[in-house]
């Protein structure tokens, strides 16, 4: 059975696989990162009131579902998590040798969003 979540005026059951891709797929997921980034997100989807029913790291994308309430958009979501978790990615690892000037995690990211479950 679904579990229906509830607003003033309407249920809805509304999840989306988002996948996170960085610019030229560079495999820049790896160590340290992979295993934070996901405390990153579940901190970003708490402060938007979005639930984040389950996600994977890879070394090259991010695959999450999430359940988003229709009073929000999902590209003003996807945007906010994209450049939000930049922005934190860049402020917390800048000091490593790795390439987090922003211009892998930037703007040029790609985020593919389908409705429906996660299948292993």
């Amino acid at each position: 059975m679904r579990d229906w979540q509830c607003q003033a005026h309407v249920k809805y059951y509304c999840r989306y696989h988002v996948i996170f891709v960085p610019k030229y797929r560079k495999k820049a997921l790896f160590g340290t990162l992979r295993r934070e980034i996901g405390a990153i997100f579940r901190d970003l989807c708490r402060q938007k009131g979005i639930e984040l029913i389950e996600g994977c790291a890879m070394r090259d994308h991010i695959h999450m579902l999430l359940m988003i309430p229709p009073k929000f958009s999902v590209s003003n979501t996807v945007g906010f998590l994209k450049g939000k978790s930049a922005i934190q990615i860049f402020r917390k690892y800048k000091h490593e040798q790795r390439n987090f000037s922003g211009s892998h995690f930037g703007p040029g990211d790609t985020a593919l969003v389908q409705w429906g479950s996660m299948s292993r």
